[in-house]
C-alpha cells in the first residue's frame, strides 16, 4: 500500500514539474528557437559593420618580399657586357588615408548598418513574443475544444440512452433514437478531429521551444481583460507610425541609401594618402650588392575617366534611394494599419467576450430547460440535442475570443514598438498559477 502511494505521489510531482506557464515557455523559446538563434547570429554579424567601415579611415600596413633571377646585358662605351645574377628584396609600407571621401561615407554607413542590425533584431524579439503567445494559446484553445466536444459527446450519449429507454417503453419514436445516435456519432468525429488539432498545436509549440510541452497553465476562470491605454485609437496609430520597429528599421535603410549616393559620387573626387615605405634589396653578384631606401611622402590620385561607371553607379544609387523612400512610406502605412486592426481586435474582442459569456449562461439555462421539458413531455429529443450543440459551440467561440483578444493586445503593442518581456509577464499573471 505504501509503495503504491509513493508511486502515485511521484507521478503527481512529475506531472506538476512538467507544467509550464507562458513565461517559462517564452524563456525556453529564447534559448531554443532556431529562428531567433539565427536572428541573434545576424545581430552579431551586423555589429561588425561599424568595425569594417572604420577600417577605411585607419592606417594600412603591409610587408612585401621578392626573389628573382636576372639575365642582364649592359651596353657602355667600353662595349657590351652581360651577366646572370639573382636578387632579393623586402620592404614595409604604411599608407594613411588623408582624404578619401568614399571611405568616410562608408564609415557612416557602417554605423547605420550596425544600428539597423539592432532594429531588425528588435523586430525578431517582438516576433518571438507573438509566435510564442500564438502557439501557446493555440494549444490552450485546442484543449478547450477537446473538452467542449468531449462534453458534447458524453451528453449526446446520455441522450441516446435516454431515447432508447423511452423508445422501449413507447413514449418516443425510433426517429428520436436515430437523431440521438446521429448527434453522438457526429460528436465522436468532432472529438477525433479536435484531438488531432490539439496534437498539431502541441507540435507547433514544440518547434519553437525545442521540446515537447507536457502541460500548460490556462486562463483563470472569470478573468477580466482591460482596455488598452491610452484608450484612443488615434494615439496608437500615431505611435505606430513613428515608433514601430519596422518603421525605424526602414528609416535606417533609407539613410543608408542616401549615404550610398554620396559614396558613389565620391568616385569623381581625388584621394590623398600619406605613404611611408622602407625597402632593402640584395644583389650579391654586383658591386653594389646591397641597397636600402626609405620613402615618406604624400600621394595624390585624381580619377579622370572610368568609362562612365561612376555616373552609372550614382544614378543606380539615386534610384535605390527613391525606392527606400517609398518603402519607408509603405512601412508607416503598414504600421498604422496594424495598429488600427489590433485596436479593433482588442475592443471588439472584449465586447464579443462579454456577449459570449452571456450566451454561455443563457445556453446553459436553455439546455436545462429543454432537458426538463423533455422529461415532462413538452420538448422533444431534437430540442435537447440542439441545446447541447449550441452550448458546445458557445464554449468554443468564447475560448477562441479570449485568446484572440489577448493576441490582439500583444499585436497592438508590437505595432507601436513597445512589445517586450513585461507584456509577457502581464499576460502570464492572468494564467492559473
Amino acid at each position: 500500500m505504501k509503495r503504491a502511494l509513493a508511486i502515485c505521489l511521484a507521478g503527481l510531482f512529475s506531472s506538476g514539474a512538467m507544467a509550464a506557464d507562458l513565461m517559462q515557455v517564452y524563456q525556453d523559446a529564447l534559448a531554443n528557437d532556431a529562428k531567433f538563434a539565427a536572428a541573434r547570429a545576424q545581430l552579431e554579424a551586423g555589429q561588425e559593420s561599424v568595425v569594417q567601415g572604420r577600417a577605411g579611415l585607419l592606417p594600412q600596413l603591409g610587408l612585401s618580399a621578392d626573389a628573382a633571377w636576372n639575365d642582364a646585358e649592359i651596353k657602355s662605351n667600353l662595349g657590351t657586357s652581360s651577366g646572370d645574377y639573382d636578387s632579393r628584396g623586402y620592404g614595409v609600407q604604411l599608407t594613411q588615408p588623408l582624404f578619401r571621401w568614399q571611405n568616410w561615407v562608408q564609415f557612416k554607413q557602417g554605423e547605420l548598418r550596425t544600428a539597423l542590425a539592432g532594429a531588425q533584431f528588435g523586430v525578431q524579439q517582438q516576433d518571438l513574443v507573438l509566435r510564442v503567445a500564438e502557439a501557446y494559446f493555440n494549444v490552450l484553445n485546442a484543449q478547450d475544444v477537446v473538452d467542449a466536444v468531449t462534453q458534447l459527446r458524453k451528453a449526446a450519449g446520455e441522450q441516446r440512452e435516454l431515447a432508447r429507454t423511452s423508445f422501449e417503453v413507447g413514449t418516443v419514436t425510433i426517429t428520436d433514437v436515430h437523431e440521438a445516435q446521429s448527434r453522438f456519432d457526429l460528436a465522436s468525429a468532432q472529438e477525433i478531429a479536435a484531438q488531432n488539432q490539439l496534437e498539431v498545436a502541441r507540435q507547433a509549440l514544440a518547434q519553437i521551444i525545442g521540446k515537447q510541452p507536457e502541460a500548460l497553465a490556462g486562463l483563470r476562470e472569470g478573468v477580466t481583460l482591460s482596455r488598452p491605454q491610452p484608450d484612443n485609437i488615434a494615439d496608437w496609430v500615431s505611435a505606430a507610425e513613428s515608433g514601430s520597429l519596422g518603421v525605424q528599421a526602414q528609416q535606417l535603410v533609407r539613410e543608408i541609401a542616401a549615404q550610398e549616393v554620396e559614396r558613389a559620387r565620391a568616385g569623381h573626387l581625388p584621394t590623398v594618402d600619406l605613404v611611408a615605405s622602407h625597402g632593402v634589396r640584395h644583389k650579391p653578384q654586383l658591386a653594389t650588392d646591397r641597397s636600402e631606401a626609405t620613402l615618406v611622402g604624400v600621394q595624390l590620385n585624381l580619377p579622370l575617366y572610368a568609362g562612365g561607371r561612376v555616373s552609372s553607379v550614382t544614378r543606380e544609387a539615386a534610384a535605390l534611394r527613391f525606392k527606400a523612400d517609398a518603402d519607408l512610406e509603405d512601412a508607416r502605412r503598414s504600421a498604422a494599419l496594424a495598429a488600427r486592426q489590433s485596436w479593433l481586435g482588442v475592443t471588439s474582442g472584449m465586447a464579443q467576450i462579454k456577449a459570449l459569456e452571456a450566451a454561455r449562461v443563457s445556453s446553459s439555462s436553455a439546455l436545462e430547460a429543454n432537458k426538463l421539458g423533455y422529461e415532462v413531455g413538452v420538448r422533444i429529443n431534437i430540442d435537447v440535442l440542439n441545446a447541447q450543440t449550441q452550448l458546445a459551440d458557445t464554449l468554443q467561440q468564447l475560448s477562441r475570443a479570449r485568446y484572440d483578444t489577448l493576441l490582439a493586445q500583444l499585436r497592438l503593442k508590437a505595432a507601436a514598438g513597445t512589445l517586450g518581456e513585461d507584456d509577457v509577464r502581464a499576460i502570464n499573471a492572468l494564467l492559473v498559477p
